[in-house]
């Protein structure tokens, strides 16, 4: 039983059954193995990882050149323990360089094997280091980003970022013009496409674990806001890793401090959604 809960939930992307019959048609099945056997891999490497800081995870998601663990953690982790989680899996790769080494030494694997083994390993590791969502290298530039950024500001740029990033990739594509690459550039430009629709959902879900105190703090930061401001925009200046004070501006002699919790209470439990946090708090 306690083995079995170590075991991921593995899914394919639609996008993977595409390449798969792909490979079949051409030939190239073996290549498609190889790089389906190096992404297990460096997926493994995340989820051993979340599972070793207790992360709540829900499956992981293959499709080709890369995967997305798929969690309940949005943003309440620490930054620090986040970057772990998200090194880890590139960190595979230089596993596989050794396994290499010793693979040639030993004649375990034909030269050919051998060689198309590496060159895969790095494309897929020099890949995944993009500064693109939701790759490695963006999840990175997102954590990087929300050490000084509040957290909507820094997932707001990330995705833009990532948005005309993919798109100038699929552009880069037509010089020369490669049907997988062209296939896994659009993908990574809808993706973030979609993102950006839902980022209102993200910001929600995670001013929602704050709210239910599943959010992990160092640190005790001040924030100053005018009494016209709403929630939301007082929301929109949390960053992670802090908890906030929030000190409200009624007029040029009075300031009063509420808690973050207070804000968030106001928002998700009494609705006030619209209502200027000066008039919420007006009796404090």
């Amino acid at each position: 039983m306690t083995l079995r809960r170590w075991i991921p939930k593995i899914h394919i992307h639609p996008i993977l059954m595409v390449f798969i019959g792909i490979s079949i048609l051409t030939g190239t099945f073996l290549e498609l193995s190889i790089i389906l056997c190096i992404v297990l891999i460096h997926e493994l490497g995340h989820y051993l990882a979340a599972r070793f800081f207790k992360w709540r995870i829900r499956k992981i998601m293959l499709w080709v050149f890369g995967g997305v663990m798929d969690t309940d953690e949005h943003g309440n982790r620490p930054i620090w323990q986040e970057m772990i989680v998200t090194v880890a899996g590139p960190i595979q790769h230089l596993f596989i360089y050794i396994f290499l080494f010793f693979a040639f030494q030993a004649e375990l694997l034909s030269p050919y094997v051998l060689e198309m083994i590496f060159v895969y390993n790095t494309v897929i590791l020099l890949f995944n280091l993009l500064p693109i969502w939701p790759l490695d290298g963006g999840k990175l530039l997102l954590l990087f980003l929300s050490m000084g950024l509040p957290y909507k500001k820094a997932y707001n740029h990330t995705i833009l970022f990532s948005i005309i990033g993919s798109g100038i990739l699929v552009c880069l594509q037509f010089f020369p013009f490669t049907l997988s690459s062209f296939l896994i550039m659009i993908f990574l430009f809808m993706e973030n496409r979609k993102e950006w629709k839902q980022r209102h959902f993200v910001f929600i879900r995670f001013l929602l674990n704050r709210y239910e105190g599943m959010t992990q703090v160092n640190k005790v930061q001040p924030i100053y806001v005018s009494g016209k401001d709403k929630l939301m925009d007082v929301f929109s200046h949390f960053k992670r890793d802090k908890k906030h004070s929030i000190y409200i501006q009624h007029n040029q002699s009075r300031r009063v401090s509420v808690d973050e919790t207070e804000c968030l209470r106001s928002y998700f439990y009494e609705k006030q959604f619209n209502e200027p946090i000066g008039k919420v708090f007006q009796g404090s």
